[in-house]
């Protein structure tokens, strides 16, 4: 891809609008071209009704954007599909669909790899090999609506990478999705997860978006949260508790705390209890995850009865706390399983 061309993906139908006005053309084409992209166009002649010179000056100055997809599994447990897309540049990425009911939802990935080094996780093995742009992220869901014919109606940046390390592409993506004309996903249908990245925590809350923010705690002890993950290494669980009272300060919206339970190294009833005084008091949910096995990691799932008896402390306590049932374990569903597979 000629790297002086822009991704016109990338461009909310304002932005496209003075996009035209740059390259000489009247503002009205930027709402047809926009119009065109999220109709599912792939290439400008697909445009059939902008004259033939606009789409030539387009295709010299400009790309739609979009991925390709390299491969995709279909649980028979559940029916979750796994994807693998292909990048321009080669890279792969996977991106996780789960029907449910009452809704769809897409688990996305913002980075290809992830420099976080969280011990449980397969994402992060090779470290970061780089970032997406908010069109490749975008187009995780435009390819996954196509794909399945239905309206994907929940967003989860769940999958490989942390979007906080990614801020500005992440924020632009936020902005992108939920353009009236374009995707038109509500604020509330979208998660975001980080693993703690204090500061830009707090920028987000600033941002003043009703997202839901969703933490990976892990632990409540300072020492152990280090042991499972690096990040806990720059900023103290106080410091991450706090940013999280701020975010639903300044958007009055719950905290999910997720809490991967990994076999005799946090799951004990000392920790439980720990967690219930942390959390006392916070406008907040419990994520309980059973780790999924990744080959690479020395980690075990724990008894389903630890997963219960910690699950039943936090509830008697008055912290709310549910048991993330696990889907596509039948494929890779993990983050950054499938993708080490095929590589």
């Amino acid at each position: 891809m000629n790297q002086n061309k822009v991704a016109l993906k990338n461009f909310t139908e304002e932005e496209m609008k003075e996009f035209m006005k740059t390259i000489g053309e009247k503002p009205f084409r930027g709402t047809q071209i926009f119009s065109w992209i999220y109709k599912g166009a792939k290439t400008f002649e697909d445009m059939n009704n902008i004259p033939k010179n606009l789409r030539t000056k387009l295709e010299e100055v400009s790309y739609i954007g979009t991925i390709k997809q390299e491969l995709k599994l279909e649980s028979k447990k559940d029916g979750t599909k796994k994807y693998l897309f292909e990048l321009n540049d080669g890279n792969i990425i996977e991106t996780v669909m789960m029907d449910y009911e009452s809704r769809v939802t897409v688990c996305v990935s913002n980075q290809v790899g992830c420099r976080m080094g969280c011990r449980f996780c397969a994402s992060t093995i090779d470290g970061l090999v780089r970032n997406l742009e908010p069109w490749e992220i975008l187009d995780q869901i435009m390819h996954i609506q196509e794909d399945n014919g239905k309206r994907v109606s929940n967003i989860v940046l769940m999958g490989s990478g942390e979007p906080l390390d990614n801020f500005e592409n992440t924020k632009k993506f936020l902005q992108l999705v939920n353009e009236k004309n374009g995707l038109n996903i509500g604020y509330r249908h979208i998660t975001l997860s980080t693993c703690g990245i204090e500061p830009k925590m707090r920028e987000l809350a600033d941002l003043g978006l009703p997202i839901n923010l969703a933490l990976s705690l892990h632990s409540p002890y300072d020492e152990a949260r280090k042991e499972i993950m690096p990040i806990a290494n720059a900023y103290s669980v106080n410091e991450i508790i706090n940013a999280c009272k701020y975010y639903i300060e300044k958007t009055n919206r719950r905290v999910t705390f997720e809490y991967s339970l990994i076999k005799g190294v946090n799951d004990s009833e000392k920790e439980a209890l720990a967690l219930v005084k942390l959390l006392k008091g916070i406008l907040c949910h419990v994520n309980i995850i059973p780790i999924n096995k990744v080959e690479e990691r020395e980690y075990e799932k724990p008894d389903k009865a630890f997963v219960y008896k910690f699950r039943d402390i936090l509830e008697k306590n008055n912290i709310p706390a549910t048991v993330r049932i696990s889907m596509g374990s039948d494929i890779s569903g993990a983050c950054g399983q499938l993708r080490r597979k095929h590589k």
